[in-house]
């Protein structure tokens, strides 16, 4: 089996093993307590912490470990935006952060906070100019990513960061997919992680609180970690994550360039092996690891079950999947197509012998998927309406998901001239994404939406062959 899903969890490194396998029989006691147990405990913790202070760039007492990268994100914007709330109570994210930033951007608002969201570009990144203007005299705090977790596109967040600090206003940076490969460049005055990201064991996240932020905790009072992360620490968890991520730095700079050469190859041939592909993310400015890619007429669930048939784990963003029914909104906001979304995030050791393999199972398994998905038992409802000596067709898939609306539009446009048009009515969210992006790449005019009873009319106007 080839695990090709790291930018989900990476698997324990060696070294994490080693050290938590150590430090079970050493750091099991009160790290708080001055007999020789909990001295020996507190030792381990304090260089867990002075390890992983160096790694990433901070002071040792400027970290705080959590139980999660989840947690440390809901912690440092909640004592951050509680510690200023007197400049006031306007948060900014970028549209394309992990979920546990969005979900606290969420409960902020509905606690009468204002929020607002950065648009990206189609690669995936913000823009410096279009962040800074975002930034207001109420900001409190700013939040944005090192880089996406589903396609791999690095943030500018030095210049972003500049913004910040001229603005006087603080900036979370969410680093769980890149610490592993290097530290966050730039005067940002927050930074989160989680170790199951780069080999360490899960149940551990980082919180750094720079100094000089004001920041207040919520919650009831802890003396533990500073206050900031109550309860009793997971020393044998902590002392692998530091140690893991240590030894994934010593490895960073071969690896990087091994696994980079090894998505390289993937960005170029999957467009030759398969038609109809979009290669979506950043191509330079990118993770070393992860690549994203998004097949027109394939049903994302579907493939990734036949590709684990196959003997590959990889995972996706795609909005057709039994669970959401809805786009990834990284997707969305980049304005990129959903269907068929496949992410490959490669694993330290990776060889390139499974890239290879996947390369060979990845044209036959699409094809296969495409064959059952495009062979309906009965044609689609079609509508012919002349209207000024150019033909219209409407489309009805109403109660139909993804990517069926996309494939019975790709069936008909040819059936009317150059300069008709075809209504597809669709009651999928999914399909407001994947029609333009459909019309991108194959040359034709998207027109617009329109409402319909039951749902919406995706207009589309052929201009090519």
């Amino acid at each position: 089996m080839s695990y090709f899903d790291a930018a989900s969890s990476a698997p324990l490194h060696p070294v994490a093993r080693q050290a938590l396998q150590a430090s079970l029989d050493e750091g099991w006691a009160d790290p708080a307590r001055l007999y020789r147990e909990g001295r020996r405990a507190r030792l381990l913790l304090d260089a867990a912490r002075e390890a992983a202070a160096e790694a990433i760039g901070c002071r040792p007492d400027e970290l705080v470990f959590t139980t999660s990268g989840t947690r440390a994100v809901h912690t440092g914007m909640e004592g951050t935006l509680a510690g200023r709330h007197r400049v006031g109570r306007h948060l900014i994210v970028s549209a394309v952060e992990h979920s546990s930033v969005l979900h606290s951007a969420e409960t902020h608002r509905t606690r009468g906070g204002t929020v607002s969201e950065v648009p990206v570009l189609r690669t995936g990144a913000v823009s410096p100019d279009a962040y800074a203007e975002a930034l207001r005299p109420d900001t409190a705090l700013a939040c944005l990513q090192s880089a996406n977790h589903e396609v791999g596109t690095e943030q500018p967040v030095a210049a972003v960061a500049e913004a910040c600090r001229a603005a006087g206003v603080p900036l979370l940076v969410d680093a769980a997919q890149s610490l592993a490969w290097g530290r966050v460049e730039g005067g940002w005055s927050l930074l989160t992680g989680s170790a199951h990201k780069w080999g360490g064991p899960a149940g551990v996240g980082l919180l750094v609180v720079r100094k000089g932020v004001r920041y207040a905790p919520q919650g009831p009072a802890d003396e533990r970690e500073s206050g900031r992360a109550p309860g009793f620490e997971n020393i044998p968890g902590i002392v692998a994550a530091a140690a893991s991520l240590r030894a994934v730095r010593a490895e960073a700079a071969a690896e990087s360039a091994r696994l980079r050469e090894l998505t390289d190859r993937i960005r170029a041939r999957v467009p030759e092996l398969v038609p109809d592909v979009e290669v979506v993310g950043d191509p330079v400015r990118r993770l070393p690891h992860l690549l994203t890619f998004s097949c027109l007429y394939v049903d994302g669930e579907t493939l990734l079950h036949e590709l684990d048939r196959e003997g590959f784990s990889v995972s996706s963003g795609s909005s057709c999947t039994s669970s959401t029914l809805t786009p990834s909104h990284v997707l969305k906001a980049m304005g990129v197509l959903s269907e068929g979304n496949v992410r490959v995030s490669l694993p330290l050791g990776t060889p390139a012998e499974d890239v290879d393999r996947f390369l060979d199972v990845l044209p036959r398994t699409v094809a296969a998927v495409r064959e059952k998905l495009g062979a309906p038992t009965s044609a689609p409802a079609v509508t012919v309406v002349q209207d000024e000596s150019l033909v219209s067709l409407v489309v009805d898939t109403l109660g139909k998901r993804c990517p069926i609306p996309v494939i019975e539009l790709a069936k008909v446009i040819t059936d009317v001239p150059i300069g008709g048009t075809v209504r597809v009515l669709s009651d999928d969210e999914a399909a407001r994404l994947d029609i333009p992006a459909w019309c991108e790449m194959r040359n034709q005019e998207y027109v617009g939406e329109e409402p319909t009873e039951g749902g919406t009319a995706y207009v589309v106007r052929r201009k090519a062959p």
